[in-house]
């Protein structure tokens, strides 16, 4: 009986905790129009295979709303890197529910 009530302790909390949707794609695509339109990158020029995607937060706003917090790093083909911040809301059924914050937080050229 204890080792039945030390399994349930244990995968209890894991269960009550809802999954966060999985929307990185709403905003990373929104984030290379938004540098393209601000004349930071030509996003033809971006290596996508070399882009690294971190979920920094996602935090459940409502029943079926998380805000979600993401950092991409970008390269681009002549070595350059851009880190950028999104802000934006998503749900299970909808990456799309709101518009996507992006904040540039680096520029920088890697040195070989």
């Amino acid at each position: 009986m204890k080792k039945l009530t030390k399994i349930l302790l244990v995968l209890l909390p894991m269960m009550s905790h809802a999954k966060a949707p999985d929307c990185h794609n709403w905003p990373m695509n929104m984030t290379k129009g938004w540098l393209k339109n601000a004349n930071i990158v030509d996003i033809y020029n971006l290596d996508e295979s070399k882009t690294k995607i971190t979920l920094l937060a996602s935090e459940k706003k409502k029943k079926d709303l998380y805000i979600q917090i993401y950092h991409f790093v970008f390269f681009d083909k002549q070595g350059k890197t851009y880190e950028i911040i999104t802000q934006n809301e998503a749900s299970h059924e909808e990456c799309s529910m709101s518009t996507v914050n992006s904040y540039l937080i680096s520029k920088s050229r890697i040195l070989y």
